[in-house]
């Protein structure tokens, strides 16, 4: 969780605080004492009402600072704010997403159950799959963006009869120049069907890897439920961690493999 993040969370607590009920009331009743109740005693001012709604008002805000499910449920609202999944227009994408984020709501369910040591071990595990989930809306967002690209998909229907049509007028011409046009273009011709090729199976292996994925963000949500106070310092919690870094690096492998080849489809045009 960044450093960003955390500091929107708190600021969505105290507003959240803000606008509760208890506020409402709160106010409401300073008014009152305010406005209708100005001597009770003889030593009384009426200022004094507006302190004690002030107060009232600041235990309102740190009772909410310190409870830990009003921070854990800010901080969630706050990181999957991150990720607007209207804008991932693959359904399939999408719904992977979606569950990948349902997972996470029950890791923080797992984290609000313990306290300690295991507490930081479970918050720390799911700082983990933050990351792990960042890297799948990027490349849900590399899948749909091949998809939506209609001249990748016009040249792969277009680039394979260009060069069959080339390779057949170069069977046919006698003349060395060119011959030797027609040579460089059958090369740049197979180069771009193959650059074709690589982006339709990168695209393939992030469709298998986001599925992969929340196959694996499953597997780590039963193993952490399954996590004991005396795990905490185990090999068990340990192995868990790099479950998730090794799943991590699997998925930005697959992303920059993505980036070249899109990277090499660019300098080939």
């Amino acid at each position: 969780m960044t450093e960003n993040t955390r500091q929107r969370a708190l600021g969505a607590i105290v507003t959240n605080a803000l606008f509760r009920w208890e506020t409402a009331v709160t106010l409401a009743v300073t008014a009152i004492l305010f406005l209708f109740f100005k001597d009770p005693f003889p030593w009384w001012q009426d200022w004094f009402w507006l302190v004690g709604g002030l107060i009232a008002e600041g235990a309102l805000v740190l009772s909410a600072l310190t409870d830990p499910e009003a921070a854990q449920e800010a901080v969630s609202r706050e990181f999957e704010s991150q990720y607007d999944l209207r804008q991932i227009r693959n359904p399939v994408s999408r719904q992977r997403l979606e569950r990948a984020l349902e997972y996470r709501r029950n890791m923080m369910t797992l984290v609000g159950r313990h306290s300690g040591a295991m507490r930081v071990q479970l918050q720390t595990t799911v700082q983990d799959v933050n990351e792990w989930i960042a890297h799948m809306y990027d490349l849900a967002l590399h899948v749909d963006a091949f998809e939506s690209n209609e001249l990748v998909e016009r040249d792969r229907r277009a680039v394979p009869q260009q060069l069959e049509k080339a390779k057949l007028r170069l069977s046919r011409e006698n003349d060395p120049s060119v011959r030797t046009d027609l040579e460089n273009q059958v090369q740049q011709l197979e180069q771009q069907l193959t650059n074709l090729e690589a982006t339709v199976n990168s695209i393939k292996r992030a469709e298998i890897q986001l599925e992969s994925t929340l196959s694996s963000l499953g597997t780590i949500y039963a193993q952490m439920s399954l996590l004991g106070t005396k795990d905490v310092d185990s090999s068990r919690a340990q192995r868990l961690r790099l479950e998730i870094q090794d799943e991590v690096t699997s998925l930005q492998d697959t992303i920059e493999a993505m980036n070249e080849v899109q990277a090499q489809r660019l300098r080939l045009g």
